[in-house]
């Protein structure tokens, strides 16, 4: 087990020294002015009243079209399939957990902005097919004009985080996951939509049935679109240059080509639409769990690598780095410790995990970006509570 001393750390030239005395070649002072708080409100506010103005307006809409008691039954209904489509996200976000405030601003980007904005976007854009087309405009808006301006308008939300949270933007798991929780949220207030409509239509029998289709059924529809685009920024994660666009842009037009297949066969005949469903919803369903499990066993070795190298200078043993690149060992390791030392012990455990895949994504960061001022700064506190917290569930280390 590493002594309390914090022995080595990585230095900009890629070795390692102490880190009790190093210092960086060029300390860089901090801002000694309130701009920088003053600028983080006034953005912060300007969420906030974004994401309640655009509340404000849907919930006056689903009030005025399917009435108040319809429409909060049909809110609690959509919700359920949030219980299945939410925890596998963060099911695969286990071993690096993203901040809160970032899954709670992609949730209610996806469930407020995007959505507002489709229902707009997708009414001009229907009109306008009805005036200038002799086409079935409905037909028209659902397989091409919906899924180009849904997967932008999600797709969005994806690049506000990568460009926005730079620091928590680490590659492609993190890309599925933004891209995953954005589409839940857009797919929650577009179900409540449409089961509040089926239920004013047809009574129970319609609530069910487009309940069972879409939130049992077909969870996963919106968010197996609109992680193509999140698997696309994340790829470009190290590499942000604008020679790099092609591929974000292949990854939207992969999710707008799945989203109007989708919508097809849902405007079809029930024929077609079994038939597109088995052939090929069910194959690129079975791939999406397929790629969410290859994502997280892609972590997971890159933790692995990451904190191998901090082992062999002394902050971990090799035991723990096996059990921080392991999931079941990771819950383990936290049943150990409660068991050891009680609630503070496995507090300090689960921190020392999440404190431990911190650290790995910020080594990622440095090897791909190179070092800066502000990773160092990162590093060292990390690496100084992994050590304060494995105290904690190991004593007298």
């Amino acid at each position: 087990m590493p002594s309390s001393r914090p022995p080595d750390a990585p230095t900009p030239d890629g070795g390692w020294r102490g880190l009790m005395t190093y210092q960086p070649a060029e300390q860089v002072a901090s801002n000694a002015t309130r701009r920088p708080m003053i600028r983080q409100i006034v953005l912060s506010s300007a969420v906030v009243v974004a994401f309640g103005i655009a509340a404000v307006v849907l919930g006056g809409f689903a009030g005025e079209s399917l009435g108040l008691a319809t429409a909060g039954m049909a809110l609690a209904t959509a919700a359920i399939s949030l219980g299945i489509v939410i925890p596998t996200f963060l099911w695969v976000d286990r071993l690096e957990p993203e901040p809160t405030r970032l899954l709670w601003f992609a949730f209610l980007w996806g469930a407020l902005i995007s959505t507002l904005g489709a229902l707009l976007l997708n009414q001009l854009g229907v009109q306008a097919i009805s005036e200038l087309s002799s086409s079935d405009p409905l037909k028209v808006g659902a397989v091409i004009i919906a899924p180009v301006t849904e997967e932008f308008l999600k797709g969005l939300g994806v690049a506000l985080i990568f460009w926005r949270a730079r620091r928590e933007f680490n590659g492609i798991t993190d890309g599925i996951v933004y891209a995953g929780i954005i589409a839940a949220g857009f797919a929650f207030v577009e179900n409540m939509f449409y089961i509040g409509n089926a239920y004013a239509e047809l009574g129970t029998p319609g609530l069910v049935g487009v309940f069972v289709v879409r939130g049992l059924v077909s969870p996963f529809a919106h968010p197996m679109f609109t992680v193509c685009t999140g698997l696309a920024f994340g790829l470009i994660a190290h590499r942000r240059r604008f020679s790099s666009i092609w591929i974000v842009l292949v990854g939207y037009a992969c999710a707008v080509f799945l989203h109007g297949l989708w919508n097809y066969s849902a405007v079809e005949a029930a024929q077609a639409y079994l038939v597109i469903f088995l052939l090929v919803q069910v194959p690129l369903f079975i791939g999406f769990i397929l790629l969410l499990r290859w994502s997280r066993r892609r972590e997971s070795r890159l933790l692995r690598d990451l904190l191998t190298g901090y082992g062999i200078n002394g902050w971990y043993t090799p035991a723990e780095v096996a059990m921080l690149a392991d999931p079941g060992e990771r819950r383990r390791a936290r049943g150990w410790a409660r068991r050891a030392g009680g609630r503070r012990a496995e507090r300090a455990m689960q921190a020392f995990q999440d404190e431990s895949g911190e650290l790995a994504m910020v080594r990622a960061h440095m090897n791909a970006d190179g070092i800066d001022q502000e990773w160092l700064r990162r590093e060292e506190q990390l690496l100084r509570l992994v050590t304060d917290h494995r105290r904690l569930f190991v004593p007298g280390v």
